[in-house]
């Protein structure tokens, strides 16, 4: 009898183990921002570069771009189609990070910045989100807009009133 219940505990202890998992390990906050910083100016020389698949490569399946334009607001897909051309000629834009903020999540999967850029309409902004999945970083949201000094914002309200006034007209009832 005390040799069946030795074998059953045995037997139970045996089954009940589970394979240690594997845990990949927690990259430091430093090296994230490290690796984000790289990829977002590897993206931004893609597009200078006109390198279609190295600039859309790093954007998620199902991100967003938003440009300067208030019609500006594309999935993926349709930023491609404008976007197209422009690397077809060889000559996309080129934005040059000045600088750039990255903050990170806890679960360190997820990333949100802002960056100050010199490109071919001034100085502009942009800001967006990435997120990690199978141990890569893409870009989900991306959001491009153009710096007005303070002290302009009068003439620029008044050079854009036009424009305004009808993309505005299709959300009024």
């Amino acid at each position: 009898m005390t040799k069946h219940f030795l074998a059953l505990v045995l037997t139970v202890s045996f089954l009940s183990c589970k394979p240690a998992k594997e845990i990949a390990p927690i990259q430091t906050i430093s090296l994230i921002k490290t690796n984000v910083n790289t990829l977002l100016d590897d993206w931004h020389k893609a597009a200078s570069d006109a390198n279609y698949q190295g600039y859309f490569g790093k954007m998620d399946s199902i991100s967003v771009f938003i440009g300067t334009d208030a019609t500006e607001n594309w999935t993926k897909k349709q930023f491609e189609s404008f976007s197209k051309p422009y690397f077809d000629k060889g000559k996309a834009w080129s934005f040059k990070a000045l600088e750039r903020n990255v903050y990170v999540n806890d679960a360190r999967n997820f990333v949100w910045f802002d960056e100050l850029l010199d490109t071919w309409m001034g100085t502009c902004r942009g800001s967006g989100v990435l997120e990690k999945k199978n141990n890569t970083w893409f870009i989900k949201h991306y959001v491009l807009s153009v710096e007005i000094p303070n002290d302009d914002v009068q003439v620029v309200i008044a050079a854009k009133k036009k424009n305004d006034s009808i993309f505005l007209s299709r959300f009024k009832n």
